[in-house]
């Protein structure tokens, strides 16, 4: 990144980073020579006669309408990274017709484009940090791909900012239809507010003992050099709905379960009993007015903590969990290299959850009064640890594991999934024991550590 040139009449605001968003550029400059696996992409399928120079004319509308969404992010001459937010930028769009040819090779150039578009790496200093392709596929079927980079826009985010866009569409650029606008600004001040002494003293006790990382790949880089690979799994309804009663029951939220199933994994994997792992938050609190619909980067990835006692239930092991998450919840907002200086360590974890509480459904977006239909929405994105769990809550509770393929192969990774799985959909509905687990002995990829896999403590 280079100096930062102030005073130009053309640049509206100069904002500080969020926490999240240090990291993050460190991860996306550490080698520009890679693949950047912070640049997310979403396709959109739509079926009928679309008014191309109206959704573009959304899409600008979308940009003026958010200045934090044209923030380019550079350097003061301190060597303090900032976001500079231009009064203007020109949207980022382009059209390409394959209807000409027969629709399978349409789709294969389609499937081609969005893979190129993909590893096209951002200028992060050059603003803005999203784009926009659209592909006739056939007459009556265009391909709406957004890429933007993780930097400006959450995975909350993006439900909302496809609402807008689509309102904007059909009610051809009007913003009378939309809501008021939370200025981004707003939830910066927020955190500049936050007792930072308050969350330091809550997380060095919760931090407190901790005798090392928990790390699945030790001595690995974690930069990553490859996009991740995906292994999924879907529990059906009939196991979703036990899950769900079986915790209710018990007073504990789906969440923990899936942490605690995670953290009982880790165990097995590292031969640890006190074992870290990230876990991704919001950031949007309901102490700010308009945080739930506000469009940028809010969340923050915080460390969990969790002590595997064999001779614990495991239910009691769940509610200490539970508690000791739900303390630590308005101090959230601290950082994470922050953290790892309270803890005296570079590293607290290389696994992370992430929990998609914001599903696009393409029968939520209807638009039916302007001919038109959402028919399939594809989304990619990715992280640079070496395992990423992904949870999508639902009447079919769906979760996938990202794995990087220079580190693990794909036979490892669908046991790990087997080993959730079966925790997830079976062992909170036993009342003695859990399932009894493969014990023979393996090799970690790429880790040379080995480990057995233990039967896990009790259920309840």
């Amino acid at each position: 990144m280079g100096d930062l040139v102030t005073g130009r009449p053309r640049i509206q605001d100069i904002l500080p980073l969020t926490p999240f968003q240090e990291g993050l550029l460190f991860h996306s400059l550490f080698d520009l020579t890679d693949t950047d696996v912070y640049t997310a992409q979403w396709a959109f399928d739509l079926k009928g006669p679309l008014d191309t120079a109206t959704l573009r004319a959304a899409a600008e509308t979308l940009l003026r309408r958010h200045p934090n969404l044209r923030a380019s992010f550079r350097q003061r001459k301190t060597g303090e990274p900032v976001q500079v937010i231009p009064t203007e930028v020109p949207l980022p769009w382009r059209e390409i017709d394959l209807s000409a040819q027969d629709w399978a090779q349409a789709e294969r150039e389609a499937a081609r484009l969005l893979i190129e578009d993909r590893v096209s790496r951002f200028d992060l200093a050059r603003p803005p940090l999203l784009r926009f392709t659209l592909i006739r596929i056939t007459p009556d079927l265009h391909r709406l791909v957004l890429s933007n980079h993780h930097l400006i826009l959450d995975g909350w985010s993006m439900p909302l900012f496809m609402r807008e866009f689509f309102a904007l569409y059909m009610n051809r650029c009007d913003e009378s239809a939309l809501p008021h606008v939370t200025p981004y600004r707003d939830f910066l001040s927020y955190l500049a507010n936050q007792d930072d002494e308050a969350g330091r003293k809550a997380w060095s006790a919760e931090l407190a003992d901790l005798d090392g990382a928990t790390l699945v790949a030790p001595g690995e880089t974690h930069q990553a050099s490859v996009m991740p690979e995906r292994i999924p799994v879907e529990l059906s309804a009939e196991e979703t709905a036990a899950l769900t009663h079986r915790m209710r029951t018990c007073g504990l939220t789906l969440n923990t379960a899936i942490q605690g199933a995670w953290g009982i994994i880790l165990s097995q994997l590292t031969g640890r009993d006190d074992v870290t792992f990230g876990a991704t938050v919001s950031g949007r609190s309901p102490e700010l007015t308009g945080s739930a619909s506000m469009i940028g980067m809010l969340i923050n990835t915080v460390p969990v903590r969790m002590r595997v006692v064999p001779s614990e239930s495991l239910l009691v092991g769940l509610q200490h969990l539970q508690d000791s998450q739900s303390q630590l919840i308005q101090h959230h907002h601290l950082g994470l290299s922050e953290l790892h200086r309270m803890a005296g360590t570079n590293e607290l974890f290389d696994t992370c959850i992430v929990f998609e509480n914001y599903p696009v459904d393409p029968q939520a977006l209807d638009l039916t009064s302007v001919g038109l239909q959402v028919v399939s929405i594809e989304v990619k994105d990715a992280a640079h640890y070496p395992l990423r769990l992904v949870v999508a809550p639902g009447e079919r509770l769906r979760l996938w594991l990202d794995y990087r393929p220079d580190l693990f192969d794909q036979a490892s990774v669908e046991r790990i999934m087997r080993r959730l799985w079966i925790w997830s959909s079976r062992c909170w509905r036993c009342s003695s024991r859990g399932p009894p687990m493969c014990r023979s002995t393996r090799t970690i990829p790429r880790t040379g550590s080995r480990s057995c896999c233990r039967t896990p403590p009790r259920c309840a």
